[in-house]
């Protein structure tokens, strides 16, 4: 037999976790299902602008997380991906890769994952040399020349991560000019090592068993730059696949209200996976919040 909770909550990044410590205040019988804790958090290197550390990395905010979520009785199946979410009368049905649940109520954390340049070589050089993450995958690449390919914050993120491990970094940036964080805009621009190439667009990756090599093209002439590694920061799009039945936007980004309802009754979502603008870490969590008091007041009034 499926088991009803009140709440449901898919996603366990800053979201997710502020949802279900809220919900578990409240004494709302929640499941939270994720691959992780942590999310996109965990990934990133240094964070300087979550309020109440100074630096802190992605991986001592997601063990913070997970601390501070055990300190409440709520039902975490880490590891559980889920694949599809389906509305059964008044409640939802959630399948799983091991099981399905049931909710009067759920909330969508399920974030972003990284958009794709979609040119020739980076399916087939993933892992050999193409990669998405530089907290990951960084220290795999020591003393090689390496390739970021982008101009804002993510391509800012990875290049400092990278510039003190990788012989030579460069960047390769469609725009003219590098649009993040003047902070890191800064670091980045101080270091010997790296060197921006704006106006240029990636046309492919190449190599042989592994990746050997970037092309781009700028002022109509195609050039080739020989590197080890290629990572790809140009963006993120919301994970929102496993839901067909919700009202979404052009980007796919889930429609929610001031209260991160959405046009579906006792549906909410939250963080990186909603249309709420500016993605950072700081507001995923209040989105997650609010996420969690509107699914409180949402059961309370269904049981009257």
């Amino acid at each position: 037999m499926t088991r009803m909770y009140d709440l449901i909550i898919i996603g366990a990044g800053p979201a997710g976790i502020t949802a279900a410590i809220y919900a578990a205040r409240r004494k709302v019988n929640t499941l939270v299902l994720s691959k992780d804790i942590g999310g996109q958090a965990a990934t990133t290197g240094e964070i300087e602008n979550y309020t109440g550390f100074t630096v802190v990395t992605g991986a001592e905010l997601a063990k913070k997380f997970s601390e501070h979520i055990k300190e409440f009785d709520v039902n975490i199946k880490e590891g559980e991906e889920v694949k599809k979410v389906e509305k059964k009368g008044r409640e939802f049905r959630v399948k799983t890769s091991k099981g399905e649940y049931e909710a009067k109520a759920l909330i969508i954390a399920t974030g972003a994952k990284p958009k794709k340049l979609g040119v020739p070589g980076e399916d087939e050089y993933l892992n050999k040399g193409v990669a998405y993450c530089a907290t990951c995958d960084a220290p795999l690449f020591a003393g090689r020349d390496v390739a970021v390919v982008g101009g804002g914050n993510a391509a800012l993120k990875s290049a400092i991560q990278l510039m003190n491990i990788a012989k030579k970094v460069y960047i390769i940036n469609l725009n003219n000019d590098i649009s993040g964080e003047a902070v890191m805009k800064d670091k980045v621009l101080a270091h010997k090592n790296v060197k921006i190439i704006s106006n240029a667009k990636t046309t492919g990756i190449f190599g042989k068993k592994f990746v050997s090599g970037i092309r781009y093209e700028k002022d109509g002439k195609v050039q080739e730059i020989k590197v080890g590694g290629v990572f790809i920061e140009i963006g993120y799009v919301p994970s929102s696949d496993l839901i067909n039945f919700v009202e979404k936007n052009g980007c796919k980004e889930i429609k929610v209200g001031c209260n991160s309802h959405t046009n579906v009754s006792g549906l909410f979502a939250a963080g990186d996976v909603s249309d709420v603008p500016y993605k950072q870490i700081i507001i995923a969590a209040g989105e997650g919040c609010k996420a969690a008091l509107a699914a409180f007041d949402y059961l309370i009034k269904k049981k009257q």
